[in-house]
């Protein structure tokens, strides 16, 4: 399963047609304490952001070998957010100069009947789950630091359990095509945190 990407994205409308570029990493639960107070320190925002996410991934099969996936989440604790949709191409991983993976990524803010329309337009929904966790920025960087948990009952999010013992650590950048120097610059940052967390460019397929 793909890592999923927390939508703190400013989308205030329309779309973003971009690339993202990206590392991750986990921390076992008794090492959060330390990451987050390293984060802190290196980075901009000086408030903690949390988030709390609810997504679903939908499929769409075709004549095609593999369906396309495209993902809906929804914020669960700010009141009037907007739906995201957000699809995410195929990762970029061939190149050893690029310290990141790359992959295409369009994300656009949608009204609340998100779900409805995707299912009317024939997807099916494979799986949901709740992303929990901390958001951080350093210039055009964020970082994440969130645990997954998995709905017991589809369609409560309240009854829900965590997936592992670890957070989840991603940073990204989302920037137009050819950016690739953004890649020097995370790979500059992950080793700030390291030895806490090692911040790789993993490519999906090989977890499959």
């Amino acid at each position: 399963m793909e890592a999923p990407p927390v939508t703190m994205m400013p989308v205030t409308g329309g779309t973003i047609n971009m690339m993202e570029y990206l590392l991750q990493g986990s921390v076992l639960d008794h090492s959060l304490e330390s990451l987050i107070h390293r984060l802190r320190g290196l980075c901009d925002n000086m408030e903690l952001e949390t988030f709390l996410d609810h997504e679903m991934v939908f499929l769409l099969k075709g004549q095609q070998a593999s369906p396309f996936v495209l993902r809906a989440r929804r914020s669960m604790d700010r009141a009037g957010a907007p739906w995201h949709l957000r699809y995410l191409g195929q990762p970029e991983v061939g190149d050893k100069n690029r310290h990141a993976l790359v992959r295409n990524c369009v994300d656009i803010a949608t009204s609340e009947n998100l779900t409805d329309f995707l299912m009317e337009m024939g997807f099916r929904m494979d799986h949901e789950f709740v992303a929990k966790g901390h958001l951080f920025r350093k210039g055009i960087m964020k970082i994440m630091v969130y645990k997954i948990y998995r709905i017991l009952v589809p369609g409560n999010t309240e009854s829900i359990e965590a997936l592992s013992l670890s957070y989840l650590v991603e940073l990204s950048v989302v920037a137009p095509a050819g950016q690739d120097m953004v890649s020097d610059d995370m790979r500059n940052f992950a080793e700030q945190l390291k030895p806490l967390v090692h911040l790789e460019k993993i490519d999906p397929k090989r977890l499959m």
